[in-house]
């Protein structure tokens, strides 16, 4: 008797819920309407192109029916040099690209947060705001231009000081170091963006009592503000661990031949084997391996986010 009545009791709340649920979208409809286009892009461009992954698992062209072989696609993987040595330059690059970029991006967050003078702090900002509207065939002109042996105006600073002109672009020594201080000059003002919303939600009475207690301005940027920020940097380190294999526009734009060793990374990788050999399944194989790297790495922040905070985000 008591089981049936259990039975109608959970029958009878399940039915509340659903009514509920239905009333509500009802209620918001206009809202499931506005989100339906976000829904339907989404699901045509990030989860139908998931059905490709089975040609990762096939010998596949443009002039011959996908043929399964099994895993074969990935043991040429991990036996081809040019794949280790540009899955090799994807991590390095990204991680030096992401650390440096997270480091500079809050000190400039800082910096402007301690500006007094609106005109000044909104003046500046649009200073670094602007490179970033650029885009990267643009930006690789521009510095391609400044660093040219012939004309640039590095190397004619160069000449008059007695110095043979150099062609920065060309040598493995100084790619790397260009490469990444191109890409701060043009994503540190965007990035900024993030902390100076989150540095306006500290509440002022929390440095009025720093200061109260005796606190410098150094020791209320370590003691109040990054505490205050710390969940935000670890939501923007996960979002941006997401896209951290992600290399392409920034170094195919920058990179040519000459560099391939350092220069070369998983997606102009993945192009430039396209374009040669048109082979979809060994190209697909990379894709996939990309994004079990990338699903690894996120799972890994997040559970170091779980362990400094006490909760996950993801």
């Amino acid at each position: 008797m008591q089981t049936k009545t259990r039975k109608t009791s959970n029958t009878n709340v399940m039915k509340t819920s659903n009514s509920s649920v239905i009333k509500r979208m009802i209620r918001y409809k206009y809202f499931y309407l506005m989100f339906l286009p976000v829904l339907l892009i989404t699901f045509l461009f990030y989860y139908m192109p998931m059905y490709g992954i089975k040609f990762a698992f096939t010998k596949y062209g443009p002039f011959a029916p996908a043929k399964f072989i099994g895993l074969e696609n990935f043991r040429v993987l991990f036996k081809t040099p040019k794949f280790l040595s540009a899955f090799s330059n994807t991590i390095s690059l990204s991680l030096l690209n992401l650390s440096i970029g997270m480091v500079v991006t809050i000190i400039f967050a800082l910096l402007l947060n301690e500006l007094s003078s609106k005109f000044a702090k909104s003046f500046v900002q649009t200073l670094l705001y602007l490179p970033h509207f650029l885009s990267w065939v643009v930006v690789a002109s521009i510095f391609t231009i400044i660093l040219s042996p012939q004309d640039g105006f590095i190397n004619q600073i160069l000449v008059q000081l007695s110095y043979k002109p150099f062609y920065f672009l060309v040598s493995e020594k100084w790619w790397t170091p260009i490469f990444l201080f191109i890409a701060r000059w043009k994503d540190t003002g965007w990035g900024t963006i993030i902390y100076l919303a989150a540095l306006s939600g500290i509440s002022p009475e929390l440095y009025e009592a720093a200061a109260i207690d005796g606190a410098s301005r150094i020791k209320q940027c370590i003691h109040v503000t990054l505490p205050g920020i710390m969940n935000t940097i670890l939501v923007v380190f996960i979002l941006d661990l997401a896209k951290v294999l992600n290399l392409f526009d920034s170094v195919f734009n920058l990179m040519n031949p000459v560099v391939y060793s350092v220069s070369d990374t998983i997606q102009t990788y993945t192009f430039r084997v396209m374009q040669q050999q048109a082979d979809y399944g060994y190209t697909t194989a990379v894709g996939l391996f990309k994004s079990v790297v990338t699903l690894v790495l996120v799972i890994l922040a997040n559970q170091i986010s779980k362990k400094i905070k006490g909760s996950s985000i993801l």
